[in-house]
């Protein structure tokens, strides 16, 4: 988990910023200050891995108290002038985002802070396990743990027997290229299954217990039908 400061002189600009922390697993919202000079405070008592910082802010700028932070601070700039964005260059930031930020935005400078902090390889093509980072923690998983994968917006859910989950920030689409095709397949823009789970398919969907259905979708469908045909006795 990130523990993190939103620094922002717009009461609306840092209300909103402080929602969007909160909603996030992968954070923690250490304080949330009006002033560049209140956050520097702040960080001299608490340990903070990321700030949420506005550039344009009266008697110390976020440039300025970003250029006195130390090195393994990070920041995500923000700010209602393109202009600064030059300016942000001047110290090496996560991400610059241009008010009003978008959900979709903010959540992609979050991942650019998860990655650089916990440098984590993916899924290896020559191993059967791979590591993620949920919840503060970083997890080993091996694949023939999986049971399926669920898209949660900018998360993924990773379910496996025994209606056990775990949620980690990484999108859909990168982790389908990372895991090996003869084992897991993508049967609906939310789900991806592990073949060698699968108990029962009953029309369109996939059953793995009593409990649990996948549904398979038209777009998917012909790709799954195939893998069924060439496993018949």
């Amino acid at each position: 988990m990130l523990r993190c400061i939103a620094v922002d002189d717009e009461p609306f600009a840092l209300k909103q910023m402080v929602s969007y922390i909160e909603q996030t697993p992968v954070l923690e919202l250490v304080e949330s200050c009006e002033s560049a000079i209140e956050a520097l405070e702040v960080i001299k008592k608490e340990s903070v891995d990321l700030l949420f910082l506005d550039i344009n802010m009266p008697e110390m700028s976020g440039m300025e108290l970003a250029q006195s932070l130390d090195a393994q601070t990070m920041v995500v700039f923000t700010t209602a002038y393109e202009e600064f964005a030059v300016d942000s260059y001047k110290v090496e930031a996560i991400d610059y985002l241009l008010k009003p930020i978008s959900r979709e935005d903010f959540m992609r400078a979050v991942k650019k802070a998860v990655d650089r902090k916990n440098p984590v390889s993916s899924v290896d093509e020559k191993s059967d396990e791979f590591f993620v980072k949920s919840d503060g923690k970083i997890i080993r998983i091996s694949l023939d743990e999986i049971t399926y994968i669920e898209s949660m917006s900018e998360y993924v859910r990773i379910h496996f027997d025994e209606g056990k989950s775990i949620m980690t920030l990484m999108s859909m689409k990168n982790l389908e290229t990372s895991l090996p095709s003869e084992d897991f397949m993508r049967v609906h823009r939310s789900y991806i299954v592990n073949l060698n789970k699968v108990q029962t398919i009953e029309r369109n969907r996939i059953v793995f217990n009593k409990e649990t259905y996948i549904p398979v979708s038209d777009q998917y469908k012909d790709a799954f039908k195939e893998f069924v045909e060439k496993r018949f006795l």
